[in-house]
């Protein structure tokens, strides 16, 4: 209620101000013809800001705080890429690119293709796909899970060298990705200007943090610049990365100024030793070398395997290192039950990047290195990668040589065994350690699967303290202890309802997405994608658990990933986890192949040597129209392509008279 007439008159002015703001907004980020000067629009909202300060219990529902230039402001909207972002595979050494061409030159088949590779820095920032249509600037998106990311379009607007029109020849349509950073000298002036809580530890998290501001006014002020890289869906078909970058130039959209062409290896690894020799006086941060394939055609043909390129590999810079004191040793317990030794150390600055723990990685290291309480340790740190301890620098006269592995689960208590062929050591409590529990509620409710906002490490652990969830069924009913929630420092109504509408709208996941929630051993994002594709509902998935061979016999799927999802389903709490789960989300059915051809919904198996292909492309090209591709031969199999050299399942095959292709007859009919 009102209780005077200043405060009525602040409302009047905060709704007039409200309408401005807002008439603004829509001629500067939809019509992109401003009326007003930037000066002239600032001091509307330094003028709406101030009285919103001065009184917060008068500040409206259409605050423009509440929106991001015309969009609203309480989370970013979501955009689906027409084509999915991928992310790079990593490589550390020569041997690692000589791995990466043979194994390009083995899936080819050894075919003659041009050998040419455009090499250019990899930039710590963040990833960014810009969306042209008739040569307007339509939509801006983080990278997200890869197929979906969030719409900051309008946080992007200010960033000079991101052009809101494309001149001259330009495709109807064409996603644009690059990197979005921040210079080392903005980064330092930045938080410069920062309170000690606000500082960013590095420039990319700086840049991050900036993009993703709900209020672009804070946004507009960091000084962001955008390099391109690549391209996604687009209507015109490029030859080759070359033609592409010539085109962006042609645009003022940039490519990097130190892109290079090379056609050898020993090129392409001169070139990084030149560039990491180099990198501290380049303006912005980069950790490595990003080397792909230059002709479209042979990525195409190469694909991906999960979500990273065939055609592309990071080599990365070697990591940085230092040293420092263990001053302790604790033990860390994952979702799977995991018992990580983690060295507490004296704290030290790494890149940038103030370190105080190290991960042992496990107790056979731990012995291999002689390491110690109170020992002087190398450690290092690449990218984004936890920090390790590396070797041992100096014993310690005080140094307890034999950091014990524990008997027991440091959390629970539980036993702690070591399983045959494993160096890891793990609690076996795997339904009721507190630990296991709360990493599985973590990794669920992550980007990678259901994705929820507002929902974090921090929330998780909370709610568990507090007993509002023990499980992740619990958290599609944490809405029962809405009044608790509300009081809990840091919450409120508005903090509640978003929480609760993320968690609404996490409902709708996709099969694949589903699978790789439940966080069974060995099944990552790319086992969760073959399980997907090849059982279409997750009724068919968990019925195939205990028939003979059905898992066995998917493509890609290998022994260690059946066993553990076998060993998941046999247990009573997992299946009623997974059937309580299913009632109450929606778990979208992957499509069948709505390709037309002769290998649509047919179950193929490949033996022999193929000699114009490689079995992998050949594999490649069957799924690709729609086919399914088994391990082993059923009577259910509706076609075997036999090469030269074929055994065992050549003869199945013919004395099951199932159909039989040589290879070119199998490459008549993929191309029907």
């Amino acid at each position: 209620m009102v209780k005077n007439l200043n405060e009525k008159k602040v409302i009047s002015e905060l709704k007039i101000l409200a309408k401005l703001i807002k008439k603004h907004n829509i001629h500067y980020h939809q019509n992109d013809k401003p009326i007003i000067s930037d000066k002239d629009y600032d001091d509307l909202v330094r003028k709406n800001n101030k009285l919103e300060n001065d009184y917060p219990h008068l500040i409206l529902k259409e605050s423009p705080n509440s929106f991001v230039g015309s969009q609203p402001l309480n989370k970013f909207s979501k955009i689906s890429h027409k084509e999915p972002m991928l992310s790079l595979a990593n490589a550390f050494n020569q041997e690692d690119i000589k791995d990466f061409i043979s194994r390009i030159n083995k899936y080819l088949n050894n075919f003659k293709y041009d050998k040419e590779f455009i090499c250019e820095p990899k930039i710590d920032g963040l990833s960014l796909n810009l969306t042209y249509i008739d040569g307007k600037l339509k939509y801006a998106c983080t990278r997200g899970d890869g197929k979906i990311g969030e719409d900051v379009t309008q946080n992007i607007l200010h960033i000079e060298n991101i052009p809101k029109i494309l001149i001259s020849h330009f495709p109807k349509y064409i996603e644009i990705r690059g990197e979005v950073y921040l210079s080392k000298k903005d980064f330092l002036n930045l938080n410069n200007k920062l309170s000690t809580k606000e500082k960013f530890s590095n420039p990319r998290n700086a840049a991050a943090g900036s993009l993703r501001q709900l209020n672009a006014e804070i946004t507009k002020r960091r000084p962001l610049k955008f390099i391109a890289h690549g391209i996604g869906y687009s209507s015109k078909k490029y030859l080759t990365i070359s033609e592409f970058y010539n085109d962006l130039k042609l645009w003022n959209l940039l490519p990097n100024n130190l892109t290079k062409k090379f056609s050898t290896l020993d090129e392409i690894i001169k070139y990084h030793e030149i560039l990491e020799r180099k990198r501290s006086s380049i303006e912005y941060d980069m950790d490595g070398l990003v080397i792909k394939i230059n002709n479209f055609e042979i990525q195409n043909r190469l694909g991906t395997v999960g979500k990273n390129p065939r055609w592309a590999i990071a080599l990365k810079f070697s990591a940085e290192k230092t040293q420092t004191l263990i001053k302790s040793v604790d033990f860390q317990v994952g979702r799977t039950g995991a018992i990580t030794p983690v060295a507490r150390l004296e704290e030290v600055n790494l890149g940038g990047v103030l370190i105080n723990n190290a991960t042992l990685h496990n107790f056979d290291e731990i012995n291999k290195k002689n390491i110690g309480v109170g020992d002087l340790v190398q450690i290092q740190r690449a990218g984004d990668v936890i920090p390790q301890v590396t070797k041992l620098i100096e014993k310690s006269k005080k140094s307890i040589n034999q950091i014990q592995p524990p008997k027991n689960c440091p959390v629970c208590n539980s036993p702690a065994i070591k399983e045959k062929d494993e160096a890891v050591l793990r609690c076996t409590n795997n339904t009721n350690c507190y630990a296991q529990k709360l990493g599985q509620i973590i990794h669920f409710i992550s980007k990678k699967s259901f994705n929820i906002d507002g929902f974090g490490e921090k929330q998780a652990k909370q709610f568990m303290d507090l007993k509002f969830i023990d499980n992740v069924v619990d958290i599609f009913q944490i809405n029962q202890f809405r009044k608790e929630i509300i009081k809990l420092e840091g919450w409120g109504d508005l903090s509640y309802n978003n929480l609760i509408n993320s968690i609404e709208k996490s409902k709708d996941v996709t099969l694949e997405k589903f699978i790789f929630s439940l966080g069974i051993r060995y099944v990552g994002e790319t086992i969760s994608s073959i399980l997907a594709n090849e059982f279409i509902s997750i009724k068919n998935f968990i019925s195939s658990i205990n028939k003979a061979d059905l898992l066995s016999n998917v493509d890609g799927l290998g022994p260690k990933a059946v066993n553990s999802i076998k060993s998941y389903f046999s247990s009573k709490q997992n299946l009623d986890l997974v059937s309580k789960l299913s009632a109450i989300v929606k778990i979208e059915k992957v499509k069948s192949s709505s390709t037309k051809g002769f290998f649509s919904n047919k179950k193929i198996v490949f033996t022999g040597t193929l000699v114009s292909l490689s079995r992998d492309e050949a594999k490649h090209k069957a799924k690709i129209k729609g086919a399914k591709i088994l391990s082993n031969i059923s009577k259910n199999t509706d076609y075997v392509v036999i090469g030269e050299n074929a055994g065992s399942k050549a003869s199945a095959a013919k004395k099951l008279r199932l159909n039989i292709l040589n290879e070119k007859e199998f490459l008549i009919k993929i191309n029907e």
